[in-house]
């Protein structure tokens, strides 16, 4: 499933076990990332909770930049963040207004190393709308919906648009 949608990603967020550290399944995604020209990636450590020694986070985390460095992703570089996404999770259903949470923090940390490490890619949306359809569902009560990405160009609610092709 990976794979599908990861030719036009700008960057992918590869979360690895801070318990059990890159498994195979890991090497395979980081892999068709770099088959595919994903240029960026910010990497989370899960299950933070679980890591009783810090060193052996530690040692996860260079495993992690080793495994990086294998595929050619420069591992010192890509930002690592350590969290827990089910602490984090659990803390937002407790209390939605949940500001000063240490495991929330993290996932904010997450998308400032996402929003600042992986630049935001130029679109071309001073041109004429082009979408390139990837696939279509018939969803009942609906109609029928394509889904694909947008190549140039902005469409607005209430705007016609042509299929060609």
């Amino acid at each position: 499933n990976m794979i599908t949608g990861a030719a036009q990603m700008d960057g992918a967020i590869l979360v690895v076990s801070g318990a059990d550290g890159p498994m195979p399944q890991t090497k395979e995604h980081l892999l068709l990332a770099k088959q595919v020209g994903v240029p960026n990636i910010v990497v989370f450590l899960n299950k933070e909770d679980q890591v009783d020694d810090p060193e052996l986070l530690e040692l996860v985390q260079l495993e992690v930049q080793e495994t990086l460095d294998a595929y050619e992703f420069p591992g010192e570089e890509v930002p690592i963040v350590t969290g827990s996404a089910l602490l984090a999770l659990e803390a937002l259903i407790e209390n939605t207004d949940v500001s000063d949470n240490k495991w929330v923090n993290k996932i904010y940390n997450l998308m400032e190393e996402v929003d600042s490490y992986i630049p935001t890619p130029e679109r071309e949306t001073d041109k004429t709308f082009l979408m390139a359809i990837e696939d279509v569902f018939s969803i009942t009560g609906r109609g029928t919906v394509a889904t694909g990405r947008v190549e140039r160009g902005v469409l607005k609610t209430s705007e016609t648009v042509d299929i060609v092709g």
